[in-house]
């Protein structure tokens, strides 16, 4: 299975993962995450493959995080409640999320990405 990728392109750290996948000749299917959010399904099934908390999944930096005062409310919520809510929009979701036959990986960090080379 060829890796999905999903990113925002005016997004800097997205930016340089792609850069890095391109660069080590790491194929991937491109996925915009702001026109094709991942659905409610994708995301209970990726976060239960990567084993990390729910939490790890959201980008507490964003806009909309911030606007809808999330760290507040993260912790009172279900999984389905936050899985529900990460699927409605694409600037919720840490970006980029790269799903592959070696792991779930949220964000870009050049070691994990290693493991995808060739």
């Amino acid at each position: 299975m060829k890796p999905i990728f999903l990113c925002y392109k005016r997004c800097s750290t997205c930016r340089a993962a792609m850069k890095y996948l391109d660069n080590n000749n790491i194929a991937y299917e491109y996925r915009d995450i702001m026109t094709e959010n991942p659905n409610a399904n994708e995301l209970r099934k990726w976060i239960s493959e990567s084993r990390l908390p729910i939490k790890r999944f959201f980008n507490t930096h964003g806009v909309v995080y911030r606007e809808m005062n999330l760290k507040d409310k993260i912790d009172d919520m279900t999984d389905d409640e936050a899985i529900e809510l990460l699927s409605t929009d694409g600037r919720l979701i840490k970006r980029p999320l790269l799903i592959s036959n070696e792991g779930v990986f949220v964000g870009f960090h050049e070691e994990l990405y290693e493991s995808l080379i060739p």
